[in-house]
């Protein structure tokens, strides 16, 4: 039971990882020539069958900054982003969420037995908490806004905007959802649980920063958002399924936020394909 339940956290760790650091890879703004060959033709990695494919071409650049970016403008967004939330795009995101969560739904109970009460879980996802806290993660998205517009430097400002965005839409949603699907958390003490809004939090901000930066500092920003996403489980706040989702939804705000202001398709896309779903790395030529 022991070896089972690690070898599911194990896993799941690297998945979520593994397909935030891909989008994170997807800004790098040196060209990476993945395919000598002159054909702009998506090229497959590899098929399975909840995913049959996995392309990449040359990424996109950062989102263009906006011609102002100061409170007005920021309020203005605030509101009219939700606009551009009804997407194919974000339904395919929801629904690769969604059946990810669905996939480790009968696991919550293992998982949440093996983990709360383990010294060395509580001890390594402690910090978890704290750092992903609303409070936190906004302060530190207020601090870039404000240095960005006292030192007029507007791509710093725009990078500050654009993570407190991503964290009002990343709350707006995961309120919504707790208080409509009312789950009970694991320690019974509300039936908010569902899903995890640290998870979504850090994911939202982490996506934000991966349409901004290199990748070399979006990665850590992946990372750090599954650690924080599954530190909710040794403190008996949420179920693994709950993290899981949570994850999805920080990831649709964050693209929602920015992927708009680009003239130029969002770097990572999610579309249907026969019998299953691809996820692509697209970049129109220039």
């Amino acid at each position: 039971m022991l070896k089972r339940c690690t070898v599911i956290i194990t896993a799941l760790a690297s998945i979520i990882s593994a397909s935030a650091v891909a989008g994170a890879q997807a800004n790098e703004r040196a060209p990476i020539e993945l395919f000598p060959a002159a054909s702009p033709a998506v090229r497959p990695l590899f098929a399975s069958d909840a995913f049959d494919t996995l392309v990449a071409q040359q990424p996109a650049g950062p989102p263009p900054t906006p011609r102002h970016t100061g409170i007005k403008a920021m309020t203005k967004h605030l509101v009219t982003n939700f606009k551009y939330l009804p997407s194919m795009e974000n339904l395919y995101w929801a629904g690769a969420g969604g059946g990810l969560a669905l996939a480790v739904h009968p696991f919550d109970d293992n998982v949440n037995e093996y983990l709360v009460g383990n010294d060395t879980a509580e001890k390594i996802f402690k910090t978890g908490e704290i750092l992903g806290e609303l409070g936190t993660l906004l302060g530190s998205a207020s601090v870039v806004y404000a240095v960005g517009r006292i030192k007029d430097a507007p791509k710093v400002s725009h990078l500050g905007m654009d993570l407190i965005e991503a964290l009002a839409m990343s709350e707006a949603l995961t309120q919504t959802l707790k208080y409509t699907t009312r789950r009970e958390r694991p320690d019974h003490s509300s039936k908010n649980s569902f899903p995890s809004g640290h998870a979504a939090d850090t994911f939202a901000f982490a996506t934000a920063l991966e349409r901004h930066l290199n990748w070399k500092y979006s990665i850590p920003a992946y990372v750090f958002s599954s650690y924080v996403a599954l530190s909710r489980l040794p403190a008996n706040r949420h179920w693994l399924s709950d993290a899981v989702f949570g994850s999805a939804v920080g990831i649709i705000a964050g693209r929602t936020v920015t992927s708009h202001e680009a003239e130029r398709p969002f770097p990572v896309a999610v579309t249907a394909v026969p019998g299953g779903m691809a996820i692509m790395y697209v970049r129109q030529s220039r």
